[in-house]
């Protein structure tokens, strides 16, 4: 199954990723470029571990404003390239299945397969931490056993999104659903449709 591989792969990412455990740490991806799906899939969680961070940080009450600024812009560019790898990933699939004969009758699904391994890369995040919380010797009972239970349905949750993304794949590759992709055209990183970059040029 396809995501037995990716979420093997994102628990790979996030385990290299706090070995050092800083933003600032260089980056290598586990896999060359001619092994393209798990390329792609190594990266993306890559950057959502490292954009977790930089969310964590910036939530400090007595970070400098000029030092949140700037981890601001980092966030943003974060989430552009979070967004460029989804799209990446999901020419991987479109070039996957572009032979596909589809059915008459076939349906579309609300997202398209790499908006669902978003969804994923995500989720193996808030259960790595969650777990983290929940095994945590300096917090009180109290506090593991909440976090227990919402590890369980976080848990549960991998399952349940893991069954519908391989569904959703093999649905697509008998042809019983079809891929149509757009381009998230983001207007706020665009000097030519925000208008406050406008302005300034």
């Amino acid at each position: 199954m396809f995501t037995t591989k990716a979420n093997a792969i994102f628990q790979d990412v996030i385990n290299q990723y706090h070995i050092i455990n800083t933003v600032d740490q260089p980056f290598t991806n586990k896999y060359d470029e001619s092994d393209l799906l798990e390329h792609l899939l190594y990266r993306k969680c890559w950057i959502d571990t490292v954009q977790w961070h930089y969310e964590d940080i910036i939530r400090d009450p007595k970070i400098d404003p000029v030092e949140a600024l700037t981890l601001k812009r980092k966030i943003d560019a974060s989430n552009q390239d979070r967004t460029d790898m989804v799209e990446y990933i999901d020419s991987y699939f479109l070039n996957k299945y572009k032979d596909v004969t589809v059915k008459e009758g076939a349906t579309i699904n609300t997202e398209s397969p790499a908006w669902g391994v978003d969804r994923l890369s995500i989720l193996a995040l808030k259960i790595y931490h969650m777990n983290e919380e929940a095994t945590r010797t300096d917090a009180s009972d109290a506090h593991r056993e909440a976090c227990q239970t919402k590890l369980d349905i976080l848990l549960e949750q991998r399952v349940d999104l893991s069954t519908a993304i391989d569904t959703l794949l093999s649905d697509i590759e008998k042809g019983d659903k079809y891929m149509k992709v757009y381009k998230q055209m983001k207007m706020y990183n665009d000097d030519e449709l925000n208008p406050v970059l406008r302005s300034q040029k």
